[in-house]
């Protein structure tokens, strides 16, 4: 078997990663790149199409995944784990996978030992100096006694992959840098070499296309990352969503002046939104101190803002979603929940659910299939939210373009709008990490 794996193809770079030049010295450059970097955490699916973890990276490396790294990788692994472990020192990933990229030089970092155990990989970028593999092999283990898993980039040329792929939990290929017959080829070698002691989990990384998707679910990857997620979307004409309907006139009469009564009237004329509003209130992500029973009861211990707010978060949720369903929610959630997280220095507690209202609701266009400027109009909302929408101005604007600069993969632009915004990257990380973890818990209990 480690024949057979260490004779495998190897891909577009397989000559590349083999004769990577000597890695570089630790030069003091490198530990000022960490204070520019930004989190980069991409959204993995699972063959159900579902958000079932992210990977996370830093946004500065130049590096490609999977890519031989250098000694200067170093920091930028050190800054990442620093980030990871505070975002979570009292909490966990939940029910998703943390899929972490990491050189095997970091191996040694001491962050590694303050990760949440529970869901985390670490997907082992191998480093031209890596050569010794059963160093390489106590070394892990010793992670895995804690309780980390273990996963490997397909570098097949590589003196110490056959080993070291045979040991790990998970596989992972950098698909748009591989041929198709090698990726085939890699997935049979692993399904061969697996045993109901040992299962091998394949994950793809970097699907550049619903073509090479296919080909992945064909030879039975079990998790998938990469821009096929994210299709270009086209404005049409709204279809005339009842559900979505009804919510956003429910949200008028949340905002506007509509009697008590009558509000909670309108709510109760559908049961089933009524159980969901419930559910969700009642989930461990809202951490409301009491249950609530009742929508009036909603009403009176949450207020009319609270509720519109999460009025506003059940207008995201899809039947039947497929993977641009899921980053829409994902994406509306975390821009709100970074907006209110980074203006809890600078706003009054009561402009929270503003802050949060202006950053889901940035999303209303690609939700309703409308110009933005059209689907506003539909609702009343107050003017600090109307004008950072439509004109990207008044005193949420900067945050609002630090929470949609998060979602992309620029880095430069991600510093500007924090620069703007007079935040610095570690604040961004912070943020965005605590905001997809409770976009997480928020979704889970979801139908």
């Amino acid at each position: 078997m480690v024949f057979g794996l260490g004779k495998l193809f190897g891909g577009k770079n397989a000559e590349r990663q083999e004769d990577a030049a000597a890695p570089e010295p630790m030069v003091e450059a490198a530990y000022e790149e960490t204070h520019t970097a930004f989190v980069r955490r991409d959204p993995v699916f699972n063959r159900e199409h579902r958000i079932v973890g992210h990977l996370y990276r830093l946004q500065h490396s130049d590096a490609g995944l999977g890519d031989a790294p250098t000694r200067r990788q170093l920091p930028l692994d050190d800054l990442l784990l620093r980030s990871l472990c505070l975002s979570n020192e009292s909490a966990n990933w939940g029910n998703l996978y943390a899929f972490i990229s990491l050189c095997s030089a970091s191996l040694d970092n001491p962050w590694l030992h303050r990760l949440p155990v529970e869901n985390t990989v670490l997907l082992i970028v191998l480093a031209p100096e890596t050569q010794d593999a059963e160093q390489l092999a106590r070394r892990l283990e010793i992670l895995r006694e804690r309780g980390l898993r273990i996963g490997v980039f397909r570098q097949p040329k590589h003196p110490v992959f056959a080993t070291l792929v045979q040991a790990a939990d998970f596989a992972a290929v950098n698909v748009a840098d591989s041929q198709g017959g090698n990726v085939r080829d890699f997935s049979v070698a692993l399904r061969s070499a697996n045993d109901t002691r040992h299962l091998i989990e394949l994950v793809g990384i970097n699907i550049e296309t619903l073509d090479d998707l296919a080909l992945c679910h064909r030879c039975q990857f079990s998790f998938f990352q990469g821009p096929f997620a994210r299709p270009e979307e086209k404005l049409e004409r709204p279809k005339g969503d009842p559900h979505k309907l009804h919510l956003m006139h429910l949200l008028n009469l949340a905002q506007g002046d509509t009697e008590t009564a009558e509000l909670a009237g309108a709510l109760k004329q559908d049961p089933l939104l009524t159980y969901r509003i419930l559910r969700y209130l009642n989930s461990p992500a809202i951490g409301l101190a009491r249950e609530i029973t009742s929508i009036d009861q909603a009403l009176v211990i949450l207020g009319r803002q609270r509720l519109a707010r999460w009025l506003s978060v059940l207008l995201f949720s899809v039947k039947e979603p497929d993977f641009s369903d899921w980053l829409l929610v994902e994406s509306s959630l975390c821009r709100g929940r970074i907006m209110e997280i980074l203006g809890q220095q600078r706003f009054p507690a009561a402009e929270a659910d503003h802050l949060f209202l202006t950053g889901i609701f940035s999303t209303l266009d690609r939700l309703l299939r409308i110009p933005l400027p059209e689907a506003v109009e539909q609702l009343r909302l107050p003017t600090n939210i109307r004008t950072a929408l439509l004109e990207r101005a008044g005193p949420y604007a900067a945050l609002l373009a630090v929470a949609e600069a998060c979602e992309g993969f620029d880095p430069v632009h991600i510093a500007d709008a924090a620069r703007t915004a007079g935040l610095d990257p570690n604040a961004v990380n912070q943020a965005l990490l605590a905001a997809t973890s409770w976009a997480s818990e928020v979704t889970e209990h979801w139908e």
